[in-house]
This record gives structure tokens, C-alpha cells and sequence, in this order.
């Protein structure tokens, strides 16, 4: 996996970002799930931190292209069919990653700057391992364990409780007078290495497939519809956080963790409680130093800020804590040799080359494929079939390639020529130009659109995924042969299915690997779809930059598809109230507003909507139910804030269901006006906006969070 694109950030027009970024959205979701939910990875660690650097790097530019799904809002993962889902009482976040130790030092400065704090000011952080696991959270009350769930998608996990009775680390029962009528403890369920090579040996010795690494075979193990299994896995558990507490028994982050201690959970006895960062990044060394020796995997050091009260004022982005990040260890690295490259072509006809190499062994696990990304990185870092390359890894299976050993280059290999034609469909594939710089996008697309059958069963596959439609039964395998028996070539083909099946000459239950049972099954689960919330079938529509987060913002501000579809129809010129509205809202945008706007005015897109509407009802959005009166308020800050930070303010909004906008509109609720205030406030006024001192605001959120 490649570490970097080949044209810098700052040297990206606004078109060939938006290319580049709706690629790493679509990819870095795509490795997430094979990560959280199949827990079989196709890249390495590594790969993927490059990967998510070079989204954030983009949206760090081009503030626009992020919206409410992208990777760096969320958290990855969901959860796996056959397990129930349970909703996490506080979200399970995940962090961000420093690769460098001025990127901590730049962490510790944010976080004096969000306090307010001076350099004098002592801040104690907590370094912990990094343990490569698989997250869990675990529910005691009255000192009983009562549930266990997995991360998930970070607000619904799988229920796994019976399975995590069978880990001996997990006491059934906390001891001491001092445990919380309430508390979900957090940590990291993990196997030791010596007992990894032993399940393998038993795997291979089965005639099963050998799990990759510990991480997978812990995430497999504990993941078993039978609990049984599981019990006979060797599975270990750290606890290092928690979620909801009825009470908490200290007033810092490591005072907690001592009486986890305490309660008879286990914690890892090479944390350590840091007076500065100098001792905390000293901790990452002598870690990264004895990371061989250990009988676990651990990929980093996690600093957090131990005291609490701290915590609570830096608060969340959207998707990481602001308290805590995560400092990640060099990856390993090796040579091999490139033995042909392939063309493998997405849901949105981007052709994606895989470099495939002879297998290597890379810290224990074996490498053979290495996704190269696009054909200008093919060109900058001149990787021809037959060279030895330097790859790396940092605990997964697919390696990043650095760079081609060209000493070792073959005499007479010849550059790799980038196909112009789709290698599934054999129509043009072509770098799209923007009109208004000129320059060509970043990817190279197919133009057979729906003639081209990679793009179609993707599409079909993404239609019915567990996040838009949901309709158990309809795998990659089945849509796959039900497009090539011409079964199924549109969604709208999926609801007429039953009705066809009655008509045809073979039956679905006459066909290999399916009988009656199994055809009543599937028939019975697309049925149990023809009602979908609105949020679910604009994600399921496959709309470029409109992933999960985006559809459900598009569902509340609009509240029906009617609605929506209306106001897409008005903007169609990109001017006017319409349009301006659209654009406005916060998360979406212009290259959203732009994506949106496009997909509707295709005659095509119209059709298959319109079709879909005689199938399906799709269900108006319906609000949650809140006690805060400024959940779904606008409020824009303006000024200078004297009693917290700008970012210390927008975190109290957000958390009061509120939306941070950073223009007065019509839309505006309240503005904030600190000392020093300028055009906005101006703007308020004359719109007739609500206007906040900041100790009205201060009164107001104080009444609302009670």
C-alpha cells in the first residue's frame, strides 16, 4: 500500500483533491470493515496509517471535502450478522496517531492551547501499551458481570457476552466496597504469541486455514456463534478505560485504572504515569526498545492525560478523544520481488492497480499483494514487473511499498503501461480533466457505467450492504450469480425478484446450493426491506462523498425524500436559495452539494429512483426524542471568548445536540458574541438572530446539561 500520492498536498487542485479523497474514503471504509468486521485484514497497519495521513493531510487543505462520514469523523467497524447489537451507553471512540515525536509535542501544545494552560503549568500524562487486539466493553453491576460487547462501529457492538464469561482474565464478580452500582469497563482482548503458534498448528493440523496474526485470531475467536469454541481459545483481556459509571472512585485516569486493580481486573503492569512528555516519549522508546521480547503484540504507546476534570473540558472530535493519542511504533521491513501487476476495478469504475509479490515473511506473517493505488505512483516510484522492492509492515498481511531496489532492477525491464481500456469491459478508461484548472483527476476511470459489470455488481453489493438496505442473504456470491444469470442488473430488480422466480423455467430453489427453505428465506428478507428510513436508501444510492453520516445529515435538514428531491431539482444551476441552502449546511459543502446536484440531473439516476418509489416507501426522517432545547439549534461563535476557548465552547454546543456554523444565516439560532466582534454580529443584527453574551451562553448550556 502506497504511503503517499504522488503529487504533494499543496500542489493538489480543488478537483483532483475531491478525486483523490472520494478514492481514500471509499478504500480506507472498505479496509475498515475487512479490519473490524471480517477480522481479516488485506493491508498492513502501516499501509493503512498511510493512508488515513494522506485523508487527513487532504481535508486539512480543503476543509469542504470533509464531510460527516468520512473516515476521520467516524469510527470504523459494525457488527457482524449473527450477533445482537447493543448500544454502547458512551461511544467507543477511536484515537488519533502520531507517527513522530514532534507530532506529540504538537499534541501536548493543542491541548495547552484548548485549557488555556502556560508552559509552567504541569501536564501528567498516562503512557499505556498499545495492545493489538480487539476492543471490548464490559457491563458490571452491583459488581456483576452482566454484559459484553465488542466496539462495532463505536455506538452499537455485538453481544459476545457469553463468550467473554469464558475468559479467564474477566472476573464474573469485582471485590471491594468500592465498586460502582454501574460501570462498563473498557480494554483490549488479545492472545499471546506462543499460544497464536499453537492454535495455528492446530488450525493447519484440522485442515483449516491458519489465522494471520494474534490480533486476528483473538477478533475470530471471540467472535464465535459458539460459545464453546471460544472457551476452548486462550484469550487475555487488559482493561484500560470505561464508558458509563454511576460513580467514578478517583479523580485521575491512572487512579482509576489502580482500582481495577483493586476489583481483581487485570491492567498492564508496563503503564506508567508520566510527570512530563519527556518521561512519557522516554516510555516509547524503552517500549518500541523490548517490543521483540514480549510474549503479546503492541503496535504504539497511547499517552492520555491523566487528570479527569481535564479530560471532560477537552472533550471529543467526531470521531477521538482530544485527551489521548496514539503514538505508533516504526513498521518492519523486507524485500521481495514484484511478480505482475493487476487491474481491479471499484464501484465507481476507478481502476485500482495490486502489485503481486512473491510471498515474503514480514515479522512472522507471510505478504503477497500490495495495492499500488494509481498509475502516478506506478510512474514516481518507476515499479516495473520483476523488480525487488522494500515493503513494510507494522502487523497485518498486505505491505506497503516504499520504494524499488534499483541495483537490482533486470536488464531490459520495461515501465508498467497503465491500461487505457477497462480490463473488465474493455470501454475507455480515462483521467477525468476539470475544466477550470485543466488538469487531470488523480484516478483513472471506466466510462462503460453500467455496461461494465465490475461497476454494477459493486454497485448492486453496496445497494444491499448492512448499511444501506440490510437484506440478509444477498452476499457478494449471490449477487454476483444472480447478475450473471441476468436475474439481477438494477436494484430495483432485487424487489422483483419474487415475482420473476414464480414465472421462470428454473426456480431459485432448483439452483445449485439454494432449496426451498433457503429461496423462502431470501424472499422473506427482501420483503422485510420494501420500508427503509430515508437516511438508508440515500447511502444505498451510491451518491459520490455521500457515505453513512452524510445521508442521515441529508435526512434531517430535508425530513422527507420529497423534500430533498425538490430542492436538488432547484439547485440544478448551482445558484440561487436552493442551492445556497444546500451549501450551507454544515458538513456538505460544495463539492457535496456539487456530487448531489450531478447525480440527480442524470436521466438515468432519475429512473432508478423513480422505479425504486414503486417498490419501496421510504420512511420520512424522524428526530430522536432530546431534553436539550438546543439539540438541532444552529449557533455561530464570533469574537473573543474570555472565560474558554473557541474550541472549548463549540465542544459544550455539540454536546447539547447543538451545530456549530461558522457564517449568519437564516438558519442561525443564536450567535455568541465575545469581546472584539465584527461583521457577524453586524449580520445578527439585522437578521433579527438571538444574540448571546458569552455568560448568557455560559447560564444557558449550564441550565440545559443540568
Amino acid at each position: 500500500m502506497t504511503a503517499a500520492k504522488t503529487t504533494p498536498v499543496e500542489r493538489l487542485s480543488a478537483a483532483a483533491a475531491a478525486a483523490e479523497h472520494a478514492h481514500l474514503v471509499a478504500e480506507i471504509n472498505a479496509h475498515n470493515r475487512r479490519y473490524y468486521v471480517e477480522a481479516r485484514p488485506v493491508i498492513s497497519d502501516a499501509a493503512f496509517d498511510a493512508l488515513f495521513q494522506r485523508l487527513l493531510a487532504i481535508e486539512a487543505r480543503f476543509p469542504d471535502l470533509v464531510t460527516k462520514d468520512s473516515p476521520s469523523q467516524t469510527v470504523a467497524g459494525a457488527v457482524a450478522a449473527g450477533f445482537r447489537k447493543i448500544a454502547h451507553r458512551q461511544a467507543m471512540l477511536s484515537l488519533d496517531n502520531a507517527f513522530a515525536e514532534e507530532e506529540v509535542r504538537d499534541f501536548l501544545a493543542r491541548i495547552r492551547r484548548f485549557l488555556g494552560l502556560d508552559e509552567e503549568t504541569p501536564v501528567v500524562l498516562v503512557a499505556e501499551p498499545k495492545i493489538d487486539g480487539l476492543a471490548a466493553n464490559l457491563l458490571y453491576r452491583k459488581g456483576r458481570f452482566v454484559q459484553g460487547a465488542t466496539r462495532g462501529d463505536g455506538q452499537v457492538g455485538e453481544d459476545v457476552t457469553a463468550n467473554m464469561r469464558t475468559i479467564a482474565d474477566l472476573p464474573q464478580v469485582l471485590k471491594g466496597d468500592d465498586v460502582p452500582d454501574e460501570i462498563e469497563i473498557r480494554g483490549e482482548i488479545y492472545m499471546r504469541r506462543d499460544e497464536f503458534f499453537r492454535l495455528n498448528e492446530a488450525q493447519t493440523a484440522a485442515g483449516r486455514a491458519p489465522f494471520a496474526n494474534p490480533r486476528n485470531a483473538a477478533a475470530g475467536s471471540l467472535r464465535q456463534l459458539d460459545a464453546k469454541i471460544t472457551a476452548g481459545r486462550p484469550l487475555h483481556f487488559f482493561a484500560y478505560a470505561w464508558g458509563e459509571a454511576s460513580a467514578v472512585p478517583a479523580k485521575t485516569h491512572s487512579g482509576v485504572v489502580a482500582r481495577f486493580r483493586a476489583w481483581g481486573l487485570v491492567t498492564n503492569p508496563l503503564s506508567r504515569t508520566c510527570s512530563d512528555l519527556e518521561a512519557a516519549l522516554a516510555v516509547h522508546r524503552t517500549l518500541e526498545s523490548m517490543r521483540a521480547d514480549l510474549d503479546y503484540d503492541i503496535d504504539g504507546v497511547v499517552y492520555k492525560v491523566d487528570r479527569l476534570d481535564w479530560q471532560e473540558r477537552l472533550g471529543f472530535v467526531s470521531r477521538s478523544p482530544r485527551w489521548a493519542i496514539a503514538h505508533k511504533f516504526k513498521a518492519e521491513e523486507a524485500e521481495t520481488e514484484v511478480l505482475d501487476i493487476d487491474i481491479q476495478v471499484g464501484r465507481t469504475g476507478t481502476l485500482t492497480p495490486v502489485a503481486r509479490l512473491k510471498p515474503v515473511t514480514v515479522g512472522g506473517v507471510v505478504v503477497s499483494n500490495a495495492t499500488l493505488h494509481n498509475e502516478e505512483e506506478i510512474e514516481r516510484k518507476d515499479v516495473r514487473i520483476g523488480d525487488t522492492v522494500v515493503i513494510r509492515r507494522a502487523g497485518d498481511v498486505i505491505p506497503q511499498v516504499l520504494r524499488v531496489v534499483a541495483d537490482k532492477r533486470r536488464c531490459g525491464a520495461r515501465a508498467y503501461a497503465f491500461p487505457k481500456l477497462c480490463p473488465v469491459c474493455a470501454s475507455h478508461a480515462v483521467r477525468e480533466i476539470n475544466p477550470k484548472t485543466g488538469k487531470q483527476e488523480a484516478a483513472r476511470r471506466c466510462t462503460g457505467g453500467l455496461i461494465c459489470s465490475a461497476q454494477v455488481v459493486e454497485r448492486l453489493r453496496h445497494f444491499v450492504s448492512r448499511d444501506a438496505f440490510d437484506i440478509e442473504g444477498l452476499g457478494e456470491k449471490q449477487i454476483q450469480a444472480f447478475f450473471e444469470a441476468g436475474a439481477v442488473k438494477t436494484p430495483v430488480d432485487i424487489f422483483r425478484l419474487a415475482e420473476r422466480d414464480r414465472h421462470a423455467e428454473t426456480p431459485l430453489r432448483e439452483w445449485e446450493g439454494w432449496g426451498e427453505v433457503s429461496a423462502a428465506k431470501l424472499f422473506a428478507a427482501i420483503e422485510a426491506r420494501r420500508r427503509v428510513p430515508l437516511e438508508r436508501f440515500l447511502y444505498a444510492l451510491g451518491i459520490r462523498h455521500v457515505g453513512q453520516a452524510t445521508a442521515r445529515l441529508l435526512a434531517m435538514n430535508y425530513g422527507s425524500l420529497d423534500n430533498l428531491l425538490g430542492s436538488l431539482n432547484a439547485a440544478a444551476a448551482r445558484e440561487g436559495e436552493a442551492w445556497a441552502e444546500l451549501d450551507a449546511i454544515e458538513g456538505i459543502g460544495e463539492v457535496v452539494a456539487g456530487a448531489l446536484v450531478d447525480f440527480i440531473a442524470e436521466p438515468h439516476n432519475r429512473e432508478v429512483v423513480a422505479a425504486l418509489r414503486e417498490e419501496v416507501t421510504v420512511e420520512d426522517f424522524v428526530a430522536p426524542e432530546t431534553t436539550s432545547a438546543l439539540s438541532g439549534k444552529t449557533v455561530v461563535f464570533t469574537g473573543t471568548l474570555e472565560r474558554m476557548t473557541r474550541s472549548e465552547a463549540k465542544t459544550r454546543a455539540e454536546a447539547l445536540g447543538a451545530k456549530v456554523a461558522g457564517s449568519v444565516s437564516k438558519k442561525t439560532d443564536y450567535v455568541v458574541a465575545g469581546s472584539d466582534a465584527g461583521s457577524k454580529l453586524a449580520k445578527a443584527r439585522d437578521a433579527g438572530v438571538a444574540i448571546l453574551s458569552e455568560d448568557e451562553w455560559l447560564d444557558l448550556t449550564r441550565s440545559e446539561s443540568g
